[in-house]
Formats: C-alpha cells, sequence, structure tokens
C-alpha cells in the first residue's frame, strides 16, 4: 500500500512538473512581467549554451562556424532548408520576437531546428535582443 502512494505521488508530481514546464514554455516575450534586456548577455547565450552558433554561425556569420565534429558539420550542411541568414533581414521567415520566441523554445517545424527548453525566459529574451542586433547591423552593411 505504502509503495502505491509513494508512485502516486511520483505521479502526481510528475505531471505537475510538467504543467509548470507548459507554461514556461507558453510564457512569451513582452508578458506583463517587466524583464530587462540585455544583448550582450543575449550574444552569450547564442554563441554558448543556446548552441545557436552551430547552425547560424559564430555572431550569426554563418560562414564562421565552430570547430564541430565531422559528423555534426555534414548533418548541418544537409539541413533543407539551411539555416537562416540571421543577419539578413529579406531572408528571414520569422518576422516577430513572439513567433522567434516559440521557434526557439519549441522548434521550428519544417526546418532542422529542434526546441531548446534548457534556456530560462530571461536568457531567450536577451537571445532576441541580440538577434534584433545581428538584424540592424547587417542591414546596415548591406546598404
Amino acid at each position: 500500500m505504502r509503495r502505491l502512494s509513494y508512485i502516486g505521488l511520483v505521479m502526481l508530481g510528475l505531471v505537475l512538473f510538467d504543467g509548470a514546464l507548459a507554461q514556461a514554455r507558453r510564457q512569451a516575450p513582452n508578458s506583463s512581467a517587466t524583464v530587462q534586456v540585455d544583448a550582450e548577455r543575449g550574444r552569450a547565450v547564442f554563441n554558448g549554451k543556446g548552441v545557436c552558433y552551430y547552425c547560424h554561425g559564430i555572431d550569426g556569420n554563418k560562414d564562421q562556424r565552430p570547430q564541430l565534429a565531422a559528423d555534426t558539420a555534414a548533418l548541418i550542411d544537409q539541413l533543407n532548408p539551411p539555416p537562416s541568414d540571421l543577419r539578413n533581414r529579406k531572408g528571414l521567415r520569422l518576422a516577430t520576437d513572439k513567433a522567434r520566441f516559440n521557434a526557439i523554445r519549441e522548434g521550428h517545424p519544417g526546418t532542422g531546428m529542434f526546441p531548446d527548453t534548457t534556456m530560462t525566459t530571461q536568457e531567450l529574451t536577451d537571445t532576441l535582443a541580440y538577434l534584433a542586433f545581428l538584424r540592424s547591423e547587417g542591414s546596415a552593411k548591406r546598404k
């Protein structure tokens, strides 16, 4: 009987944890909570924990990918469609930060981009600020 109660408690904990995780995933940028954004912190996430730079290049330079294992680099090279050039506004598929937030958190269907549930909401919001910087910097270079 105790074992059954223990299993029930574990299951309840998993259900509650899953609900909290789902709520965190639904939380979008610019929600009612005041969030301080920092593009430089976003840069560190982009080029580190977020592993965005594996496919999109170091600092969003598609031609400057990090040193990757040969099989990983080969898989990235075979992605269809290829990873977006984050510095070229015209080539971007996602038009809003909300869409970008959801694509990072939940993955981007029809592409090789997988969900990233390891980033905190703050890290993701900072990364969006860094992506905005890349778009503005890229637009300035293309003029």
